[in-house]
């Protein structure tokens, strides 16, 4: 019976201690879970469907305040760009002008 026991023997499950190293064991967060890092600070996560809630969401964009800096460079590049693409197509400005 011994040597039988020894290959038909089915041992008993043992526990393992497995903790993920960044798993924050105060119910914070799902360790499984992958997320990105801003998606809390985006608008545009999980916005509603349809036509009557993007338009909403559209608005409240808008309506939210922006960084000032990015908004004068946006202007400056964009001014830049056009400016090179009037050059380019050899556009004469003196149309606007009466002489």
């Amino acid at each position: 019976m011994g040597i039988l026991r020894k290959i038909t023997r089915i041992g008993k499950n043992r526990k393992f201690d497995y903790k993920p190293r960044f798993y924050d064991d105060k119910g914070k967060g799902n360790p499984f879970k992958i997320e990105p890092k801003f998606d809390k600070y985006r608008t545009t996560v999980n916005t509603p469907r349809g036509i009557k809630g993007k338009l909403n969401s559209a608005i409240d964009d808008i309506k939210r305040e922006g960084d000032r800096n990015l908004k004068i460079r946006m202007t400056v590049i964009i001014a830049v760009l056009v400016l090179i693409f009037l050059y380019i197509i050899d556009f004469d400005i003196s149309i606007f002008f009466n002489q």
